[in-house]
């Protein structure tokens, strides 16, 4: 039988296992020491002052804006080109939401598209700009936090994919989730991410009064009194809490970060030398000065100039059981968020005819990679 070939998947070893036991014989598995571990843990590899848990990377984004003060009609700026969570609980909070286009070459937004985003909008006041590092490639990050000062409002990291990627400026290095040219960073902790709990979120923050928002919403907005059984409830709250079991899985998968993104790093380095030849395909490369966490490798490949529809190249792959992906469909196109003119958006209509994310994981057998980058090559040629 054909083993077939993902575009990711996640590494589970016997130490996770053991953490994962462990957190089972404890008095609590919520709410237990294994949450505290872990939050630590994020803080200090990430060089944030607050990491705050939670049950997804979609929730993390939800109490971000909730922390912000996102309200009715507030405007937030966000890629036309990312997952759907951002833009559902944007909307979920009340806000005017506008779509920036993407640069074609990085799948993300820059400065200058938030700026002309303005322009053609005519927006005078921003509550917040998500940024969206697509394939976990940190892009335009000192560009994107002087234009937050210069417009003061908040910046919101969407770092879904960019757990264990880092940045220089001015020579000096920062962890992404660090905070210190943004406010808010989320992540998720989703199976097929950098590191997995099964699913989950965190958010990190340098503010206080943010951090502590959070871990209310978080948790029904309970207040505890003198006495554990005694408590008030002042504002909106939730169960999003991640479990110490999820936090066991997590505390043992980021010891092994650097193991995880080196062998990532690997598979791109074949990639990026096997089709730096072939004229029909560009792997989208890391910034300069900057460390990818490599959650995807991105082929942007002239499907127009094969002659062949994405789907139709997809199809042909998936016989051979290999099995790509793309990231991500324009928010624009869904019901809930329809441009009239979507013809503004031409680098995001361009990227998502032409992008493709290559399998990408740390367990991938190297022959296997050798394998897509053969069957792909044959497609090319053909």
């Amino acid at each position: 039988m054909t083993t077939k070939i993902y575009y990711g998947k996640q590494s589970i070893n016997k130490t996770d296992l053991k953490s994962v036991n462990d957190s089972l014989k404890k008095r609590m598995i919520t709410n237990g020491s294994y949450v505290n571990k872990f939050e630590n843990l994020c803080k200090l590899k990430l060089k944030a002052k607050f990491a705050v848990s939670c049950n997804s990377g979609t929730s993390a984004l939800f109490m971000a804006f909730l922390a912000i003060g996102l309200k009715k009609n507030d405007v937030v700026i966000m890629p036309a080109v990312n997952f759907i969570a951002s833009a559902n609980m944007a909307k979920v909070s009340g806000a005017k939401i506008f779509f920036a286009d993407i640069d074609y070459n990085t799948g993300q937004i820059s400065p200058q598209s938030i700026i002309d985003c303005l322009k053609k909008n005519k927006i005078k006041k921003v509550k917040a700009i998500i940024s969206m590092y697509m394939g976990g490639y940190p892009r335009f990050i000192e560009d994107l936090y002087k234009l937050k000062k210069k417009l003061n409002c908040y910046l919101i990291e969407d770092a879904c994919h960019a757990f264990g990627a880092s940045y220089e400026i001015n020579k000096k290095k920062f962890k992404i989730g660090s905070c210190l040219h943004s406010d808010i960073c989320t992540f998720s902790f989703h199976p097929l991410k950098s590191i997995t709990t099964g699913e989950g979120g965190l958010i990190t923050t340098n503010k206080r009064s943010i951090a502590n928002k959070i871990r209310l919403y978080r948790s029904h907005n309970i207040q505890k009194k003198f006495f554990y059984w005694d408590y008030s409830v002042n504002d909106v709250g939730f169960n999003f809490r991640l479990s110490d079991i999820n936090c066991a899985l997590g505390y043992s998968q980021l010891k092994r970060l650097n193991q995880f993104v080196g062998k990532r790093k690997k598979i791109y380095d074949i990639y990026k030398t096997e089709f730096s030849l072939e004229s029909q395909i560009k792997i989208i490369e890391p910034e300069k000065n900057t460390n990818s966490s490599y959650h995807l490798v991105i082929a942007l490949i002239n499907f127009k100039k094969l002659k062949m529809t994405k789907s139709a190249f997809l199809k042909k792959l998936i016989k051979k059981n290999i099995y790509c992906q793309f990231h991500y469909i324009p928010i624009f196109n869904f019901k809930n968020f329809k441009i009239k003119n979507k013809s503004q958006f031409t680098n995001s209509n361009l990227y998502y005819d032409n992008a493709l994310s290559l399998p990408v994981y740390p367990d991938l057998n190297i022959k296997n990679v050798y394998k897509i980058i053969t069957e792909i090559k044959k497609l090319i040629k053909n």
